[in-house]
C-alpha cells in the first residue's frame, strides 16, 4: 500500500471512529467521513463497498491495536499482581481515553455476521491473554477466572462512560481496587470442580 493510498486509509478510519464513536453508526452518513477525511465520497467507495465495512474496519483497528498494546505491556511485566493491574488499567483508561465515543461501542450495526464474528474472536484473544497470565501461578479454571476479571472491568467501566464527575483519581483508585481484589480471590478459590 503506497503512502498516499494509506493515509487517505487512515484519514478514513479516523474520520470513522470520530463519527461512529459521537453519532453512532445509524445517525453516521458516508457523506460525513467523506468530509471529515477530506475525500470525494466517491472515493471513500474505492475503499470501503458500505458503511458495514467501514465501521467493521475502524472496529478492527481499534481492538487490533488494543490487543498488541496489552500484549507488549505485559511482556515487560514479572509477577502475576503487575500483570493484573497491567490488565486493570489497559482496559480502564482505554475507556477513559475514548470516553467521548461511547457510541462506537453502544450503537454498532445490528446482525452483521462478520462484525460479530471478529468481536467474538477478539473476546476469545482477550481472555487467552488474561489465562495466559493466570497460568503462570494455577493451571484450574483459568479461562473462568480471565472472563470473570475481564467482567468485572467491564462494570466498572460503566462508570467511566456514564459519571460524569468521574475523574483520574476515580479511575486509579478502581484500576488498583480491582486488580487487588482479584488476586486476592484468584488466589484463595477453590477450582469450581470443587465448590
Amino acid at each position: 500500500m503506497g503512502s498516499i493510498h494509506r493515509d487517505k486509509h487512515e484519514a478514513i478510519l479516523d474520520a470513522g471512529y470520530m463519527l461512529f464513536g459521537t453519532h453512532g453508526f445509524y445517525e453516521t452518513k458516508m457523506s460525513d467521513i467523506a468530509e471529515l477525511a477530506d475525500i470525494a465520497k466517491g472515493t471513500l467507495y474505492l475503499y470501503f463497498n458500505s458503511k458495514e465495512d467501514l465501521f467493521l474496519a475502524v472496529t478492527r483497528r481499534d481492538c487490533d491495536e488494543f490487543l498488541e498494546r496489552l500484549q507488549a505491556e505485559l511482556h515487560r511485566l514479572e509477577t502475576v499482581q503487575e500483570q493484573l493491574e497491567c490488565v486493570s488499567a489497559h482496559h480502564l483508561e482505554y475507556y477513559y481515553r475514548c470516553k467521548q465515543h461511547t457510541k462506537l461501542f453502544f450503537m454498532a450495526p445490528n446482525n452483521h455476521a462478520e462484525l460479530n464474528e471478529y468481536l467474538k474472536q477478539f473476546m476469545e484473544m482477550y481472555t487467552r491473554m488474561v489465562a495466559d497470565v493466570l497460568e503462570t501461578v494455577s493451571s484450574e479454571d483459568t479461562m473462568l477466572f480471565a472472563q470473570t476479571y475481564i467482567g468485572m472491568l467491564d462494570r466498572l467501566k460503566m462508570d467511566i462512560l456514564y459519571d460524569t464527575n468521574f475523574n483520574e483519581d476515580d479511575l486509579r483508585k478502581r484500576i488498583r481496587f480491582a486488580s487487588s481484589l482479584f488476586i486476592h480471590g484468584f488466589m484463595s478459590a477453590k477450582p469450581a470442580n470443587e465448590v
